[in-house]
């Protein structure tokens, strides 16, 4: 049997914790055997996981037992790990045991130096922070999770499933992981990754900047089939002077920041009406739907269909 430890520090998010204790518990052999034994490990007898206190029932040195360490993440991610911690997660990837994090877990391991010269992801929202903090790991805040080999990272707590189905379906095969994915009500694999629930922002001007005024033109018209040349008149510039001046103040391109603006009230159509893709296309400021369609998916990571699927709100 696959033993699995589950690695909780005090501030852990309950759900992170949750996630892989209820997935790999769940998994059946096709005999009905269990197939993972799942160990709760601590530094300590309890945990605090904010709205109550848990009680783990292993101690750090049970990770040099398990076949698997998933380490589940922490409200605080900047806050320090303890030596001992840092030391058993560095001891048990030396023996060769694969690794893994949810969400905001993947601070532990870079912290632990785990994650140097890897790709790996994070929740969305705490990637700049983990790019900032650890410049050695090549962070990717665009998927659900990273398969690195022996190293594995997810993004939010939802992606922490989307990563432990993969773990099982890498270990006892896809059938195995569709039936834990039924009793979680989970598809097998999820379309996009999760830039799909980033809204894209737009690359900021200095308030009073020459460009404000274009900038301000530029939302409000969005869905017009504007050029750079239509920019650059309205600026009163050439258009190299604008694409030049756009990016001193801007850091992109005026078409790049007019994609945005358009792929911004695309999203917002898509949650609240009904309205026909192609429709939508036209409506803010893409002469061809494929063309649109294109710049969707490259941008938010899935199709506009499947992005209303998931967040329509009418």
């Amino acid at each position: 049997m696959h033993t699995v430890a589950v690695l909780a520090l005090d501030g852990v998010i309950p759900f992170d914790l949750s996630t892989p204790i209820d997935v790999f518990q769940r998994t059946r052999l096709p005999d009905g055997r269990s197939a993972y034994r799942v160990r709760v490990c601590s530094p300590a007898g309890e945990v605090d996981a904010g709205a109550f206190t848990l009680r783990a029932p292993w101690r750090l040195d049970a990770l040099a037992g398990a076949d698997t360490v998933v380490v589940a993440g922490c409200a605080e991610p900047l806050a320090p790990v303890p030596d001992e911690v840092l030391d058993a997660l560095r001891d048990v990837a030396a023996r060769g045991t694969r690794i893994a994090s949810i969400c905001t877990g993947a601070f532990i391991l870079a912290a632990a130096g785990l994650l140097d010269g890897r790709r790996a992801t994070t929740h969305w929202a705490a990637a700049a922070q983990l790019a900032e903090r650890h410049p050695e790991v090549d962070v990717d805040p665009a998927v659900l999770y990273v398969d690195d080999g022996q190293v594995l990272t997810s993004a939010g707590a939802a992606a922490g499933l989307d990563l432990c189905l993969h773990m099982v379906r890498r270990d006892l095969g896809s059938a195995v992981a569709a039936d834990v994915a039924r009793l979680s009500v989970m598809p097998l694999e999820r379309e996009g990754g999760q830039a799909q629930f980033i809204v894209p922002e737009h690359p900021p001007a200095p308030r009073g900047s020459t460009m404000e005024p274009l900038l301000i033109w530029m939302e409000e018209n969005a869905g017009e089939e504007l050029t750079l040349d239509d920019l650059a008149a309205r600026a009163g510039m050439s258009p190299r002077t604008l694409h030049r001046r756009f990016r001193e103040q801007t850091g992109t391109s005026p078409l790049r920041w007019l994609h945005l603006a358009r792929i911004r009230r695309a999203q917002h159509l898509l949650e609240t009406t009904a309205h026909p893709v192609d429709r939508i296309a036209r409506q803010v400021g893409f002469g061809s739907p494929t063309a649109f369609r294109d710049r969707f998916k490259r941008l938010i990571g899935t199709s506009p269909h499947a992005y209303r699927r998931s967040f329509q709100r009418v």
